[in-house]
């Protein structure tokens, strides 16, 4: 059996600027061409770069094709602007991590020297349709045919058998996933960019109350459950040498930029019950999320989530983010519940957890998520996140999952 290949840390990948739409917004006439166009330019504007210094173009989307018939996303991106046609652009997919896929490719082509300066955007629009049919759609990131069938809510019930998984490992109780979608909706009203940030919700509406929180399924009741959403976000990333210029030319030093320290990119098997079946004798759930997360620690040099001030996770589920805790190695394994209990993921605990709102609080447009984390990391790293910013956050712990974690990347983004 061949050895664990050996972490390389590699060159440094600078985040320039970017752009979030307003997630509670619908997209214009249900199209994605216009929202592809306003977090382009959005992105380009806040980094100060021209479009005719982007060298390549990357887009994240998941259901182009299903929810708009639409498919070639970098060819509408390279219409946005004169200076941006002729560029080389491709388009990636991996269900909610489809982003990440996109920046992780937009990292390769830096890193190996090919290109300078990459634009990396993610978009989705899935409010064009019903929310029951948008959510039957989106089951094709399951193994269609082999699981989920003929089930009306395919998500929610896929990550529901998550919370299943845990319970029975574990035990769990609903009040610490209550708890979590409470504090990412909390978290959420300082955003002005989140889905859900006018909603008014008591206290009944997080917890085992059958007529304000049913049940959807498993232990997964409403506010368990992130939203339809349609949005998008970019970033403007650099290699070293282009970061230095910009830097020069703005008269700013290089350390105040932002950069991806370090990341981990990890594939399970398709069936969510092969996952199970393959963790049954690890002490975690799904260990190639714990394998992508220590990655991304080995190559920024962290010793583990102390080392990070700030973490923004994939909640498509309260139950997602449960098991993030523990892989994170916030807490032993089993025992994210502790996390919960003592306050460390509040706002103002002691490592806090999606002070963006999450994607339960600040919406999920599935293309979008891992896009929307990094320009988030960047943003908490360099003081720019505003009202939710967290004090004095220089380090940010990022994971982004698609599937049933069948996908799995993991950055950390801060300063030197």
């Amino acid at each position: 059996m061949r050895a664990e290949r050996r972490i390389v840390v590699s060159e440094p990948i600078y985040i320039l600027g970017g752009w979030q739409s307003d997630f509670a917004e619908k997209a214009p006439e249900g199209q994605i061409y216009p929202l592809l166009e306003a977090a382009t330019v959005g992105a380009l504007t806040d980094a100060h770069v021209g479009p005719g210094d982007v060298d390549v173009i990357h887009v994240g989307n998941f259901a182009g094709e299903i929810f708009n018939g639409q498919g070639q996303l970098g060819g509408m991106v390279a219409a946005i602007h004169p200076d941006l046609a002729g560029k080389p652009a491709s388009r990636h997919e991996a269900a909610c991590a489809s982003g990440s896929m996109a920046a992780l490719a937009a990292m390769a082509d830096l890193e190996s020297g090919r290109y300078e300066c990459a634009l990396v955007v993610g978009a989705e629009v899935l409010r064009n349709i019903g929310g029951q049919e948008a959510g039957l759609r989106l089951g094709c990131a399951a193994w269609a045919g082999r699981e989920v069938v003929d089930e009306p809510f395919p998500w929610p019930a896929m990550f529901g058998r998550i919370g299943e998984e845990y319970d029975r490992r574990y035990g769990l109780d609903h009040r610490h996933l209550g708890r979590i979608a409470e504090i990412n909706i909390s978290n959420a009203r300082r955003n002005p960019r989140a889905q859900t940030r006018s909603w008014e919700l008591t206290k009944e509406s997080f917890y085992e109350d059958d007529i304000q929180n049913p049940v959807v399924r498993g232990p997964l009741r409403r506010q368990d459950c992130s939203r339809i959403t349609d949005g998008s976000a970019a970033v403007v990333l650099a290699s070293r040498s282009f970061a230095a210029s910009w830097a020069r030319y703005r008269n700013v030093t290089l350390d105040g930029i932002p950069r991806i320290l370090g990341w981990g990119h990890r594939t399970g098997t398709m069936l969510l019950e092969d996952k199970f079946a393959a963790s049954a004798d690890s002490e975690y759930v799904f260990p190639h999320l714990r394998q992508a997360i220590l990655d991304a620690y080995r190559r920024a040099g962290c010793n583990g989530p102390h080392d990070l001030d700030v973490i923004e996770t994939h909640d498509c589920f309260s139950v997602s983010e449960y098991a993030a805790i523990d892989h994170f190695g916030i807490t032993s394994p089993g025992k994210s519940w502790q996390a919960v209990e003592d306050g460390v993921i509040e706002f103002d605990g002691e490592l806090p957890v999606n002070p963006s709102g999450g994607l339960l609080g600040l919406g999920h447009p599935v293309g979008a998520t891992g896009v929307r984390m990094l320009l988030d990391g960047a943003r908490q790293a360099s003081g720019r996140a505003g009202e939710y910013q967290v004090p004095r956050a220089k380090k940010v712990g990022l994971l982004n999952i698609g599937g049933s974690a069948t996908t799995v990347a993991s950055f950390v983004v801060g300063l030197d």
